[in-house]
């Protein structure tokens, strides 16, 4: 409970204090026809895929968006931590056991 309340609590602070995005004085290169034209003649259609992939990705870590991407992995994480403490018989390094509460 301790991690959701963390996490919850830092992507609140995190979309309360981000303000509205900065504009881009170049613009937005992949909305650019010559642009995209440059990416595909260099790379093919994989290289266009990937630039819009690093847009995306760099994307989930400005404004408001972080907040929403730290409150995500909050519950990624929230719900890993759970299973392994649930699940701790199944990491020994002497091998699994019995799960709790069934007999052999």
């Amino acid at each position: 409970m301790a991690l959701v309340a963390l996490g919850g609590g830092a992507a609140l602070w995190l979309w309360l204090r981000s303000g509205a995005e900065p504009v881009d004085p170049l613009g937005n290169l992949l909305l650019q026809k010559k642009h995209m034209h440059e990416l595909r003649v260099m790379g093919g259609s994989a290289n266009v895929t990937m630039a819009e992939f690093q847009a995306w990705f760099a994307g989930l870590w400005r404004g408001r968006t972080l907040a929403g991407t730290v409150a995500v992995l909050t519950v990624l994480g929230t719900l890993s931590f759970r299973f392994v403490a649930r699940n701790a018989y199944l990491f020994r390094p002497d091998g699994p056991l019995d799960p709790p509460g069934s007999s052999r």
